[in-house]
């Protein structure tokens, strides 16, 4: 196993695991983009298609469904548990997220290393991971209010997944370029 992949994976799993715990604990979502979290559920759904068709390990499946069940969970709590969705200021989560949808989608059209379905929705999901943080930046910035779990949340999720461990788990490519070149340009 990649020493990197394994540390993006935990870390990725430190930032779900603050959120939920922020979220478990508060019985709020304040201060969360819930278009964040769908755009994160929706770059695992679409990385994870094969998951139906090809086996890797136990480890591999398993954080699959960790991060797709996680995200999902995530979005539910979101809209529709009682106590959180009330806490979820959506006059603060105004970035237009299907914009990004749209441009990364189009670019997986473009930039891709087959045309297969699965390579397409591939490269989408990694597009879509590379700016899906954009919707919590713009929250917390007009917000102007970030507690200690938010906080540590985007470190976790934005900071080292992204710039630390993506290009040592994919190998260069041309993919991984674009995730390290796409990082440095949001900042």
């Amino acid at each position: 196993m990649n020493i990197f992949r394994f540390a993006g994976d935990m870390t990725h799993l430190i930032s779900v695991l603050v959120l939920l715990l922020k979220i478990y604990a508060t019985k709020s979502c304040s201060g969360i983009s819930l278009k964040t979290q769908e755009l994160y559920a929706l770059v695992f759904v679409t990385r994870y298609l094969d998951l139906f068709t090809d086996f890797i390990s136990i480890y591999n499946t398993v954080m699959k469904l960790v991060f797709i069940g996680s995200s999902l969970a995530i979005v539910w709590c979101m809209r529709w548990h009682r106590l959180v969705k009330r806490s979820y200021d959506r006059e603060l989560d105004t970035f237009r997220h299907y914009f990004i949808v749209a441009a990364c989608f189009v670019l997986a059209i473009l930039v891709h290393e087959k045309f297969t379905f699965q390579e397409i929705f591939w490269a989408f999901s990694i597009y879509l991971e590379a700016v899906a943080i954009l919707p919590q930046l713009v929250l917390l910035q007009r917000s102007g209010n970030v507690d200690n779990l938010t906080g540590q949340y985007v470190f976790f999720l934005g900071y080292i997944d992204f710039s630390l461990f993506s290009p040592f788990s994919e190998g260069i490519t041309v993919i991984s370029v674009q995730n390290e070149v796409s990082f440095w340009l949001l900042l």
